[in-house]
């Protein structure tokens, strides 16, 4: 058998149990007999019985009937590929500690055991040119890895750059903006929602109207509750992606893209949890993903209150991803210590449960709650 044979979960071969689609496994390999059906001597309704099923057993049970060396010559004609027993470490009987660290993991043995992605290599190729399904990737990429260094995602360091994010580029590039666009609906909110010139035309002018003394003291008492606003809605928008956008799992079409697509969203982060430069949302992850967000604030406020509300959903999502590293990587006081126990639960016990980051309120709502 070839090393980059398709690899199958046994739920993979389950599914394909009827006259139109049989497959069967045995000694772990997976085969399609679906066209043997009518030619097997004993009848089809015999490798029925078994559709979907291992008929190692069977083969060699001569109270049924024990099968000659040709008829498993014959059985490798068929051969599509075999199944994968990966390791599983995500469990519900796992229990957070606040001295939680995981041993990093044996690169060579994991490979070998596994034969999913090789650590030693760039991710993004083997994803890529992916030989399992996505049954298969969704098992091992939920069974977290540690490394003490960040495995390379690209070959190519100009690649690789855009990839890692250290924690502080979050605020040190967001929160300026943040502030901007906070300076931008106070003056707006002073002197017209429509009087300032467009960004690309004029940046600097709110803060020119800003160091000129054109705020009014009214405009805090309606820039506030913008930003308040777009507190809330971060809150919301970081559930809806965490479960809707990033764990998109059962509706992923089984295709290499889609399964690259979804490693380098949030694959990556579940497959090396501990990953102290993947942590974090690089800049340009971010400013595709909130791109729709700030342009349907606009379309749903004047430009004042739709500012308002953009700066305080950036200032809450600088939060967020700093939450989320320390989370993974700080001791941490009482409330913080709580939240870190609840979204590692949600890496190592069960990941279809526990979408809050900074809070557990939106899950209360949509009722997915994690029981630590």
């Amino acid at each position: 058998m070839s090393k980059r044979i398709r690899i199958f979960t046994e739920e993979d071969v389950a599914q394909h149990a009827s006259a139109a689609s049989c497959w069967v496994t045995r000694d772990g390999k997976v085969y399609n007999v679906t066209r043997f059906l009518a030619d097997h001597p004993g009848g089809d309704d015999l490798i029925m019985n078994f559709a979907g099923k291992d008929i190692g057993a069977v083969m060699k049970d001569a109270t049924e009937h024990e099968h000659s060396d040709s008829a498993y010559d014959m059985l490798e004609e068929f051969v599509i590929g075999r199944v994968g027993h990966g390791e599983n470490i995500v469990s519900d009987d796992w229990e957070a500690t606040d001295d939680f660290e995981p041993e990093e993991t044996d690169l060579s043995a994991d490979y070998e055991k596994n034969q999913f992605l090789d650590l030693r290599r760039p991710l993004f190729m083997q994803v890529w040119e992916a030989n399992f399904t996505k049954s298969y990737y969704m098992q091992q990429v939920h069974q977290p890895r540690h490394l003490i260094e960040s495995p390379r995602l690209f070959g190519p360091w100009y690649l690789e750059i855009f990839t890692r994010t250290s924690w502080y580029v979050v605020p040190t590039v967001w929160l300026p903006i943040a502030s901007y666009l906070f300076v931008r609906s106070l003056v707006q909110f002073s002197i017209g929602s429509y009087a300032l010139p467009p960004f690309t035309v004029d940046p600097a002018a709110p803060l020119r109207a800003a160091l000129a003394g054109r705020i009014l003291p009214v405009a805090f008492a309606k820039a506030v509750p913008c930003f308040l606003l777009g507190n809330v809605v971060w809150t919301i928008l970081e559930y809806v992606f965490h479960r809707f956008l990033f764990h998109v799992d059962r509706l992923l079409p089984d295709h290499p893209a889609a399964l690259t697509l979804h490693f380098l969203m949030h694959g990556i982060h579940h497959y090396l949890p501990m990953d102290r430069l993947r942590l974090v949302m690089p800049p340009l992850l971010f400013t595709v993903l909130s791109y729709p967000m700030t342009r349907l604030a606009h379309l749903l406020f004047p430009p004042a209150m739709a500012n308002g509300v953009i700066a305080g959903s950036f200032v809450f999502y600088v939060l967020y991803d700093c939450m989320h590293y320390a989370l993974h990587h700080t001791r941490l006081p009482a409330y913080v210590r709580d939240m870190k126990k609840y979204h590692l639960a949600h890496h190592y016990k069960n990941f279809d449960l526990g979408f809050g980051v900074t809070s557990k309120i939106w899950d209360y709502v949509f009722n997915t709650v994690l029981t630590v």
